[in-house]
Protein backbone atom coordinates (compact mmCIF):
# COMPACT_ATOMS: atom_id res chain seq x y z
CA UNK A 1 0.00 0.00 0.00
CA UNK A 2 2.84 2.56 0.81
CA UNK A 3 6.55 2.55 1.23
CA UNK A 4 7.24 0.90 4.48
CA UNK A 5 10.83 1.79 6.05
CA UNK A 6 12.66 -1.52 7.09
CA UNK A 7 15.70 -1.57 9.56
CA UNK A 8 18.54 0.40 8.33
CA UNK A 9 18.36 3.25 5.49
CA UNK A 10 16.86 0.77 2.67
CA UNK A 11 13.06 1.69 1.76
CA UNK A 12 11.15 -1.23 0.35
CA UNK A 13 6.84 -1.17 -1.07
CA UNK A 14 4.71 -3.47 0.02
CA UNK A 15 1.96 -4.11 -2.66
CA UNK A 16 -1.07 -5.62 -1.34
CA UNK A 17 -3.21 -7.86 -4.03
CA UNK A 18 -5.77 -9.80 -4.15
CA UNK A 19 -6.79 -12.72 -6.31
CA UNK A 20 -10.81 -13.87 -7.26
CA UNK A 21 -12.07 -15.81 -10.23
CA UNK A 22 -14.84 -18.29 -10.99
CA UNK A 23 -14.45 -21.87 -8.96
CA UNK A 24 -11.08 -24.16 -10.76
CA UNK A 25 -9.93 -21.09 -12.56
CA UNK A 26 -6.77 -21.76 -10.72
CA UNK A 27 -6.28 -18.80 -8.03
CA UNK A 28 -4.54 -21.07 -5.89
CA UNK A 29 -2.22 -22.82 -8.27
CA UNK A 30 -0.97 -19.53 -9.85
CA UNK A 31 -0.16 -17.95 -5.91
CA UNK A 32 1.69 -21.27 -5.50
CA UNK A 33 3.50 -20.81 -8.58
CA UNK A 34 4.43 -17.67 -7.48
CA UNK A 35 5.67 -18.70 -4.05
CA UNK A 36 7.56 -21.37 -5.86
CA UNK A 37 9.01 -19.84 -8.47
CA UNK A 38 10.37 -17.33 -7.19
CA UNK A 39 11.80 -19.28 -4.19
CA UNK A 40 9.28 -18.01 -1.50
CA UNK A 41 8.46 -21.15 0.05
CA UNK A 42 10.43 -23.61 2.45
CA UNK A 43 11.70 -27.01 1.64
CA UNK A 44 9.63 -28.70 4.60
CA UNK A 45 6.50 -27.51 2.77
CA UNK A 46 7.32 -28.15 -0.78
CA UNK A 47 8.10 -31.75 1.18
CA UNK A 48 4.27 -31.33 2.57
CA UNK A 49 2.95 -30.79 -0.96
CA UNK A 50 4.24 -33.05 -2.54
CA UNK A 51 3.74 -35.96 -0.05
CA UNK A 52 0.14 -34.63 -0.26
CA UNK A 53 -0.23 -34.41 -4.12
CA UNK A 54 0.96 -38.12 -4.25
CA UNK A 55 -1.33 -39.49 -1.72
CA UNK A 56 -4.19 -38.16 -3.53
CA UNK A 57 -2.50 -39.77 -6.83
CA UNK A 58 -2.38 -36.49 -8.89
CA UNK A 59 0.95 -37.13 -11.33
CA UNK A 60 2.28 -33.45 -10.95
CA UNK A 61 3.15 -31.64 -7.60
CA UNK A 62 -0.34 -29.73 -6.72
CA UNK A 63 1.08 -26.02 -5.64
CA UNK A 64 -2.37 -24.85 -5.21
CA UNK A 65 -2.07 -27.00 -1.28
CA UNK A 66 0.27 -24.47 -0.76
CA UNK A 67 -2.42 -21.90 -0.20
CA UNK A 68 -5.19 -24.12 0.25
CA UNK A 69 -4.61 -24.48 4.01
CA UNK A 70 -8.31 -25.56 4.82
CA UNK A 71 -9.17 -28.90 5.47
CA UNK A 72 -12.22 -28.17 3.58
CA UNK A 73 -10.64 -26.42 0.89
CA UNK A 74 -7.86 -29.51 -0.06
CA UNK A 75 -10.90 -31.98 0.01
CA UNK A 76 -13.58 -30.15 -2.13
CA UNK A 77 -10.60 -28.46 -3.99
CA UNK A 78 -12.26 -25.16 -3.56
CA UNK A 79 -11.19 -21.73 -2.02
CA UNK A 80 -13.70 -21.22 1.10
CA UNK A 81 -12.10 -18.24 3.02
CA UNK A 82 -9.29 -15.55 2.54
CA UNK A 83 -5.86 -16.96 2.48
CA UNK A 84 -2.81 -14.24 3.14
CA UNK A 85 0.56 -14.93 1.26
CA UNK A 86 3.14 -13.39 1.83
CA UNK A 87 6.49 -13.20 -0.14
CA UNK A 88 9.33 -10.87 -1.32
CA UNK A 89 11.65 -10.40 -4.12
CA UNK A 90 14.42 -7.83 -4.34
CA UNK A 91 12.26 -4.97 -5.57
CA UNK A 92 8.93 -5.07 -3.89
CA UNK A 93 7.30 -6.90 -0.91
CA UNK A 94 4.01 -8.75 -1.67
CA UNK A 95 0.57 -10.00 0.83
CA UNK A 96 -1.41 -12.13 -1.30
CA UNK A 97 -5.42 -12.60 -0.46
CA UNK A 98 -6.75 -15.48 -2.15
CA UNK A 99 -10.50 -14.50 -2.19
CA UNK A 100 -13.19 -17.36 -2.86
CA UNK A 101 -14.94 -17.55 -6.44
CA UNK A 102 -18.16 -18.50 -5.10
CA UNK A 103 -21.49 -16.33 -4.85
CA UNK A 104 -21.48 -17.38 -1.25
CA UNK A 105 -17.97 -16.16 -0.09
CA UNK A 106 -18.56 -12.48 -1.72
CA UNK A 107 -18.26 -10.91 2.08
CA UNK A 108 -14.76 -12.87 2.17
CA UNK A 109 -14.15 -11.55 -1.48
CA UNK A 110 -15.15 -7.97 -0.11
CA UNK A 111 -12.96 -8.31 2.95
CA UNK A 112 -9.57 -9.60 1.12
CA UNK A 113 -10.03 -6.98 -1.49
CA UNK A 114 -10.89 -4.08 0.85
CA UNK A 115 -7.13 -3.18 1.57
CA UNK A 116 -5.82 -4.29 -1.69
CA UNK A 117 -3.42 -1.94 -4.02
CA UNK A 118 -4.63 -4.60 -7.16
CA UNK A 119 -6.79 -6.92 -8.28
CA UNK A 120 -6.13 -10.70 -10.34
CA UNK A 121 -9.01 -11.63 -11.91
CA UNK A 122 -8.21 -15.05 -13.30
CA UNK A 123 -10.19 -16.25 -16.39
CA UNK A 124 -10.09 -20.21 -17.88
CA UNK A 125 -9.00 -19.41 -21.41
CA UNK A 126 -11.66 -22.42 -22.19
CA UNK A 127 -14.65 -20.64 -20.53
CA UNK A 128 -13.98 -17.03 -21.37
CA UNK A 129 -15.68 -14.25 -18.88
CA UNK A 130 -17.98 -15.91 -16.71
CA UNK A 131 -20.80 -14.17 -14.45
CA UNK A 132 -18.39 -14.36 -11.76
CA UNK A 133 -16.21 -12.60 -13.44
CA UNK A 134 -18.04 -9.75 -14.41
CA UNK A 135 -19.22 -9.87 -10.47
CA UNK A 136 -15.36 -9.66 -9.19
CA UNK A 137 -14.39 -6.88 -11.79
CA UNK A 138 -17.83 -5.10 -10.38
CA UNK A 139 -16.95 -6.01 -7.10
CA UNK A 140 -12.99 -4.28 -6.80
CA UNK A 141 -14.00 -1.13 -8.89
CA UNK A 142 -16.85 -0.97 -5.73
CA UNK A 143 -14.18 -1.31 -3.54
CA UNK A 144 -11.90 1.65 -5.03
CA UNK A 145 -9.16 -1.09 -6.27
CA UNK A 146 -6.81 0.85 -8.05
CA UNK A 147 -5.26 -1.74 -10.46
CA UNK A 148 -6.90 -4.55 -11.86
CA UNK A 149 -4.90 -7.37 -13.79
CA UNK A 150 -7.07 -10.02 -15.72
CA UNK A 151 -5.21 -12.95 -15.77
CA UNK A 152 -6.12 -15.33 -18.90
CA UNK A 153 -5.30 -18.63 -17.51
CA UNK A 154 -5.18 -22.28 -18.67
CA UNK A 155 -3.44 -21.05 -22.27
CA UNK A 156 -1.76 -24.45 -22.34
CA UNK A 157 -5.53 -25.89 -22.88
CA UNK A 158 -5.98 -24.10 -25.82
CA UNK A 159 -2.54 -24.50 -27.11
CA UNK A 160 -1.51 -21.10 -26.58
CA UNK A 161 -3.56 -19.54 -29.31
CA UNK A 162 -3.77 -16.04 -29.40
CA UNK A 163 -7.07 -15.25 -30.88
CA UNK A 164 -8.90 -17.10 -27.91
CA UNK A 165 -6.47 -14.35 -25.74
CA UNK A 166 -7.72 -11.94 -27.76
CA UNK A 167 -11.51 -12.55 -27.31
CA UNK A 168 -11.16 -12.89 -23.84
CA UNK A 169 -9.67 -9.27 -24.43
CA UNK A 170 -12.42 -7.81 -26.25
CA UNK A 171 -15.07 -9.15 -24.51
CA UNK A 172 -14.10 -8.04 -20.84
CA UNK A 173 -12.68 -4.88 -22.31
CA UNK A 174 -16.65 -4.05 -23.59
CA UNK A 175 -18.00 -4.65 -20.16
CA UNK A 176 -14.95 -3.00 -18.14
CA UNK A 177 -16.38 0.62 -20.15
CA UNK A 178 -19.17 0.06 -18.18
CA UNK A 179 -17.16 0.53 -15.13
CA UNK A 180 -14.74 2.77 -13.35
CA UNK A 181 -11.54 1.07 -13.89
CA UNK A 182 -8.84 3.50 -13.80
CA UNK A 183 -5.94 0.59 -14.47
CA UNK A 184 -6.95 -2.45 -16.84
CA UNK A 185 -4.09 -4.61 -17.92
CA UNK A 186 -4.39 -8.24 -19.42
CA UNK A 187 -1.68 -10.91 -19.35
CA UNK A 188 -2.12 -14.44 -21.29
CA UNK A 189 -0.44 -17.17 -18.51
CA UNK A 190 -0.67 -20.94 -17.70
CA UNK A 191 -0.20 -20.89 -13.82
CA UNK A 192 -0.20 -25.23 -13.98
CA UNK A 193 3.46 -24.58 -16.26
CA UNK A 194 4.26 -21.13 -15.21
CA UNK A 195 4.20 -19.60 -18.80
CA UNK A 196 3.95 -15.38 -18.01
CA UNK A 197 3.97 -15.60 -14.26
CA UNK A 198 7.69 -15.47 -12.76
CA UNK A 199 9.05 -15.74 -16.93
CA UNK A 200 7.55 -14.64 -20.19
CA UNK A 201 6.88 -17.66 -21.69
CA UNK A 202 8.32 -19.10 -25.49
CA UNK A 203 4.59 -20.85 -25.90
CA UNK A 204 3.60 -16.95 -26.77
CA UNK A 205 6.09 -14.96 -29.00
CA UNK A 206 3.03 -13.30 -29.77
CA UNK A 207 2.25 -11.38 -26.59
CA UNK A 208 4.63 -8.86 -25.85
CA UNK A 209 3.66 -7.46 -22.57
CA UNK A 210 5.46 -8.60 -19.58
CA UNK A 211 5.09 -11.56 -17.11
CA UNK A 212 2.71 -11.56 -13.92
CA UNK A 213 5.73 -10.73 -11.42
CA UNK A 214 7.02 -8.39 -13.45
CA UNK A 215 4.10 -6.15 -13.34
CA UNK A 216 3.71 -6.54 -9.67
CA UNK A 217 6.94 -5.48 -9.20
CA UNK A 218 6.95 -2.44 -11.11
CA UNK A 219 3.15 -1.32 -11.17
CA UNK A 220 3.25 2.58 -9.86
CA UNK A 221 1.33 2.80 -6.33
CA UNK A 222 2.54 5.70 -4.86
CA UNK A 223 0.42 7.84 -6.34
CA UNK A 224 -2.86 5.84 -5.34
CA UNK A 225 -2.38 7.00 -1.78
CA UNK A 226 -4.02 10.27 -0.90
CA UNK A 227 -0.93 12.49 0.06
CA UNK A 228 -3.24 15.91 0.39
CA UNK A 229 -5.72 15.35 2.86
CA UNK A 230 -4.49 14.97 6.83
CA UNK A 231 -6.53 12.84 8.51
CA UNK A 232 -4.61 10.89 11.12
CA UNK A 233 -7.61 9.08 13.85
CA UNK A 234 -6.24 9.10 17.42
CA UNK A 235 -6.07 5.21 18.32
CA UNK A 236 -4.28 5.64 22.15
CA UNK A 237 -3.27 8.22 23.95
CA UNK A 238 0.13 7.74 25.99
CA UNK A 239 1.03 9.29 29.15
CA UNK A 240 3.81 6.88 30.92
CA UNK A 241 3.54 7.98 34.89
CA UNK A 242 5.10 5.26 36.34
CA UNK A 243 8.05 5.57 34.04
CA UNK A 244 11.52 5.96 36.35
CA UNK A 245 12.67 8.31 33.08
CA UNK A 246 12.22 11.78 34.94
CA UNK A 247 12.28 13.06 31.06
CA UNK A 248 9.11 11.04 30.03
CA UNK A 249 6.92 12.42 33.27
CA UNK A 250 5.52 14.96 31.29
CA UNK A 251 5.04 13.40 28.05
CA UNK A 252 2.19 13.07 26.10
CA UNK A 253 1.38 11.53 22.92
CA UNK A 254 -1.17 10.81 20.65
CA UNK A 255 -0.37 7.30 18.91
CA UNK A 256 -2.12 6.26 15.61
CA UNK A 257 -1.76 5.05 12.47
CA UNK A 258 -1.56 8.14 9.50
CA UNK A 259 -5.08 7.54 7.23
CA UNK A 260 -3.66 10.32 4.44
CA UNK A 261 -1.24 13.09 3.84
CA UNK A 262 1.64 14.13 5.12
CA UNK A 263 2.38 15.22 8.88
CA UNK A 264 5.83 16.85 9.56
CA UNK A 265 7.15 18.42 13.21
CA UNK A 266 6.35 22.29 12.69
CA UNK A 267 2.80 21.73 10.88
CA UNK A 268 -0.15 23.44 12.32
CA UNK A 269 -3.10 20.62 12.89
CA UNK A 270 -6.68 20.83 13.74
CA UNK A 271 -8.05 18.97 16.74
CA UNK A 272 -11.68 17.43 16.19
CA UNK A 273 -14.63 17.61 17.36
CA UNK A 274 -13.02 20.39 19.56
CA UNK A 275 -11.83 22.79 16.36
CA UNK A 276 -8.59 23.99 18.60
CA UNK A 277 -5.40 24.51 16.64
CA UNK A 278 -2.05 23.72 17.61
CA UNK A 279 1.43 22.49 16.04
CA UNK A 280 3.13 19.27 15.77
CA UNK A 281 6.58 19.50 17.54
CA UNK A 282 7.85 15.88 17.70
CA UNK A 283 6.77 12.74 15.36
CA UNK A 284 7.80 9.49 17.63
CA UNK A 285 8.16 5.87 15.29
CA UNK A 286 9.01 2.59 16.39
CA UNK A 287 12.74 3.20 16.46
CA UNK A 288 12.88 7.20 17.67
CA UNK A 289 11.74 10.44 15.94
CA UNK A 290 10.94 10.52 12.21
CA UNK A 291 11.15 13.97 10.19
CA UNK A 292 7.65 12.74 8.44
CA UNK A 293 4.61 10.68 8.55
CA UNK A 294 2.55 9.61 5.83
CA UNK A 295 -0.31 6.56 5.05
CA UNK A 296 0.04 3.56 6.57
CA UNK A 297 3.20 4.50 9.21
CA UNK A 298 1.91 4.25 13.03
CA UNK A 299 3.23 6.93 14.82
CA UNK A 300 3.13 8.93 18.06
CA UNK A 301 2.22 12.47 17.61
CA UNK A 302 3.78 15.57 20.44
CA UNK A 303 1.72 18.90 20.63
CA UNK A 304 2.79 22.18 21.44
CA UNK A 305 -0.41 22.59 23.33
CA UNK A 306 -2.21 20.38 25.72
CA UNK A 307 -5.68 19.38 24.36
CA UNK A 308 -8.16 17.13 25.70
CA UNK A 309 -7.38 14.22 23.28
CA UNK A 310 -8.87 11.00 23.19
CA UNK A 311 -9.52 7.84 21.19
CA UNK A 312 -11.60 8.38 18.45
CA UNK A 313 -10.68 11.97 17.70
CA UNK A 314 -9.28 12.65 14.41
CA UNK A 315 -5.97 15.46 13.59
CA UNK A 316 -6.41 17.58 10.53
CA UNK A 317 -5.20 20.29 9.00
CA UNK A 318 -7.09 23.47 9.63
CA UNK A 319 -8.21 24.16 6.24
CA UNK A 320 -8.99 20.72 5.03
CA UNK A 321 -10.71 18.80 7.27
CA UNK A 322 -12.97 15.98 7.02
CA UNK A 323 -17.15 16.10 6.94
CA UNK A 324 -18.17 16.04 9.80
CA UNK A 325 -21.64 13.83 9.93
CA UNK A 326 -23.86 12.02 11.67
CA UNK A 327 -25.84 11.41 8.67
CA UNK A 328 -24.29 9.18 6.33
CA UNK A 329 -25.30 7.42 2.40
CA UNK A 330 -23.34 4.46 2.20
CA UNK A 331 -23.08 0.62 0.49
CA UNK A 332 -22.87 -1.74 2.43
CA UNK A 333 -22.11 -5.79 1.91
CA UNK A 334 -24.52 -7.45 4.55
CA UNK A 335 -22.21 -10.50 6.20
CA UNK A 336 -23.89 -12.56 8.44
CA UNK A 337 -26.72 -15.47 7.74
CA UNK A 338 -27.65 -14.60 11.73
CA UNK A 339 -29.89 -11.95 10.20
CA UNK A 340 -30.91 -9.62 7.78
CA UNK A 341 -30.09 -5.43 7.53
CA UNK A 342 -33.38 -4.01 7.60
CA UNK A 343 -34.43 -0.15 8.23
CA UNK A 344 -34.65 1.07 11.67
CA UNK A 345 -32.37 -1.61 12.90
CA UNK A 346 -29.75 -0.67 15.53
CA UNK A 347 -26.22 -1.24 15.38
CA UNK A 348 -23.13 -0.24 16.55
CA UNK A 349 -20.49 1.48 13.66
CA UNK A 350 -17.02 1.72 13.78
CA UNK A 351 -15.02 4.01 11.77
CA UNK A 352 -11.25 4.15 12.14
CA UNK A 353 -10.81 4.28 16.03
CA UNK A 354 -14.17 5.67 16.74
CA UNK A 355 -17.19 3.24 17.93
CA UNK A 356 -20.91 4.77 17.91
CA UNK A 357 -24.08 3.39 17.94
CA UNK A 358 -25.96 4.00 14.39
CA UNK A 359 -29.71 3.14 13.11
CA UNK A 360 -30.50 2.21 9.67
CA UNK A 361 -33.07 5.00 8.45
CA UNK A 362 -33.61 3.52 5.03
CA UNK A 363 -32.64 0.90 2.35
CA UNK A 364 -32.88 2.52 -0.48
CA UNK A 365 -32.22 -0.72 -3.12
CA UNK A 366 -30.61 -4.02 -3.56
CA UNK A 367 -27.49 -4.12 -5.77
CA UNK A 368 -27.86 -7.71 -7.83
CA UNK A 369 -23.55 -7.76 -8.23
CA UNK A 370 -24.75 -9.94 -11.64
CA UNK A 371 -26.50 -7.55 -13.84
CA UNK A 372 -25.60 -4.23 -11.60
CA UNK A 373 -29.55 -3.83 -11.67
CA UNK A 374 -31.33 -2.12 -8.79
CA UNK A 375 -33.84 -3.43 -7.07
CA UNK A 376 -35.85 -0.52 -5.30
CA UNK A 377 -38.59 -2.88 -4.26
CA UNK A 378 -36.18 -4.55 -1.84
CA UNK A 379 -36.91 -4.59 2.37
CA UNK A 380 -33.93 -5.93 3.27
CA UNK A 381 -30.32 -7.70 2.63
CA UNK A 382 -29.49 -11.13 3.36
CA UNK A 383 -26.24 -12.81 3.66
CA UNK A 384 -23.50 -11.32 0.85
CA UNK A 385 -25.73 -8.94 -0.74
CA UNK A 386 -25.36 -5.22 -1.26
CA UNK A 387 -27.45 -2.30 -1.51
CA UNK A 388 -27.62 1.14 -0.66
CA UNK A 389 -28.47 2.54 2.79
CA UNK A 390 -29.05 5.79 4.96
CA UNK A 391 -27.34 5.64 8.07
CA UNK A 392 -28.14 7.81 11.15
CA UNK A 393 -24.70 7.80 13.90
CA UNK A 394 -25.42 9.16 18.12
CA UNK A 395 -22.62 11.11 17.54
CA UNK A 396 -20.58 12.78 14.89
CA UNK A 397 -17.83 10.76 12.96
CA UNK A 398 -15.18 12.77 10.69
CA UNK A 399 -15.54 11.16 7.35
CA UNK A 400 -14.41 11.67 3.95
CA UNK A 401 -16.26 9.64 0.75
CA UNK A 402 -15.05 6.13 -0.03
CA UNK A 403 -13.47 7.30 -3.33
CA UNK A 404 -11.09 9.88 -1.77
CA UNK A 405 -9.87 7.72 0.96
CA UNK A 406 -10.52 4.03 1.54
CA UNK A 407 -9.14 4.37 5.51
CA UNK A 408 -11.82 7.34 6.30
CA UNK A 409 -14.62 6.33 3.84
CA UNK A 410 -14.33 3.46 5.65
CA UNK A 411 -16.67 1.42 8.08
CA UNK A 412 -18.11 -1.52 9.53
CA UNK A 413 -21.08 -2.62 11.28
CA UNK A 414 -21.51 -4.55 14.78
CA UNK A 415 -24.07 -6.91 16.14
CA UNK A 416 -24.60 -4.98 20.01
CA UNK A 417 -25.27 -8.26 21.64
CA UNK A 418 -22.65 -10.49 20.08
CA UNK A 419 -20.12 -8.05 18.73
CA UNK A 420 -19.68 -9.65 15.70
CA UNK A 421 -19.16 -7.85 12.40
CA UNK A 422 -22.38 -7.98 10.39
CA UNK A 423 -21.51 -5.50 7.19
CA UNK A 424 -18.57 -3.86 5.32
CA UNK A 425 -19.38 -0.26 4.09
CA UNK A 426 -18.23 2.34 2.18
CA UNK A 427 -19.28 6.10 2.58
CA UNK A 428 -20.80 7.78 -0.84
CA UNK A 429 -22.26 11.04 1.13
CA UNK A 430 -22.31 12.43 4.57
CA UNK A 431 -24.07 15.43 5.60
Amino acid sequence: MASTTLTGSKSMDILRFATAGSVDDGKSTLIGRLLFDSKSIFEDQLESVERTSADRGEEYTNLALLTDGLRAEREQGITIDVAYRYFATPRRKFIIADTPGHLQYTRNMVTGASTADLAIILVDARKGILEQSRRHAFLTTLLKVPHLVVAVNKMDLVDYDQQVYEQIVDEFTAFASKLEITDLTFIPISALHGDNVVERSGNMPWYEGSSLLHHLEHVHIASDRNLIDVRFPVQYVIRPHASTDPELHDYRGYAGQVAGGVLKPGDEVVHLPSGLTTTITHIDGPNGSVEEAYAPMSVTLRLADDIDISRGDMIARPNNRPEVAQDLEAMVCWMTPDRQLSPRMKLLVKHTTRTARAMVKELHYRLDVNTLHRDEAATGLGLNEIGRISLRVTQPLFVDDYGRNRLTGGFILIDEATHNTVAAGMIIGAK
